[in-house]
């Protein structure tokens, strides 16, 4: 499946059903996010930007409106389709994160990689050491600060080939320095791949060169 464009098209989330979302330039619009380029939606706690990562990655349904990729509409995607698009067409990193405790670094990492072949060994480890992590490659997350759980989880999601990134807070839990650390890493596997970059934000916080910035 060619992934180039993902259209959000009338999407308004059942949560918000009545509501008054003109002040959102997504929620009730027609937006569209290329391959290729940078995106930042900055938004207040609330405002769903979580739950318009979850439509895309089509882990939810309850909206309004119609979430197109590549074309075609997400409701009409069979399994086999959304599991081609999430092992090759879009990555994501989850607010929540979602690692396993019991798992070291590594191997978190390693069950993303395993399922593409995307990274060597090699790679893993040195994208580890970019992060500043090059002494807990073998240490468990369940030991790691949440700054360093967050670190994991942003080389996790590079681990694979991708048109589209989706980072909901990547930088939640960062200081400046590891958060211009992120912003090159991400920068640099988005640009090899010729794919866009979608993060969300509370409070701009992203060190993003975006092309273009809504509000949610």
């Amino acid at each position: 499946m060619d992934i180039n464009k993902i259209e959000i098209l009338n999407v308004i989330p059942a949560v918000f059903a009545g509501a008054d979302l003109s002040a959102s330039e997504i929620w009730a619009s027609n937006v569209e996010f290329e391959a290729g380029k940078r995106y930042l939606i900055s938004a207040e706690s609330g405002t769903g930007k979580s739950s318009l990562c979850s439509y895309i990655y089509g882990y939810r349904r309850d909206y309004s409106g119609e979430i197109r990729i590549g074309g075609r509409n997400v409701r009409s995607l069979s399994v086999a389709e959304w599991c081609d698009i999430r092992r090759r067409g879009i990555a994501y990193l989850p607010q929540d994160m979602r690692l396993f405790g019991e798992l070291t670094s590594l191997e978190n990492v390693q069950l993303k990689n395993g399922l593409t072949g995307h990274k060597t060994r090699a790679q893993i480890e040195d994208m580890l050491a970019q992060v500043g992590l090059a002494d807990k490659v073998h240490s468990l997350v369940s030991r790691m600060s949440i700054g360093q759980q967050q670190r994991v989880a942003i080389v996790r999601a590079l681990c694979q080939p991708f048109k589209f990134l989706i980072l909901d807070e990547p930088v939640s839990h960062l200081d400046e320095t590891n958060n211009a650390v992120i912003a090159t890493l991400v920068e640099q596997e988005a640009r090899s791949q010729g794919a866009a970059v979608i993060a969300t934000s509370v409070g701009n916080n992203v060190k993003l060169e975006a092309d273009k910035e809504f509000k949610l």
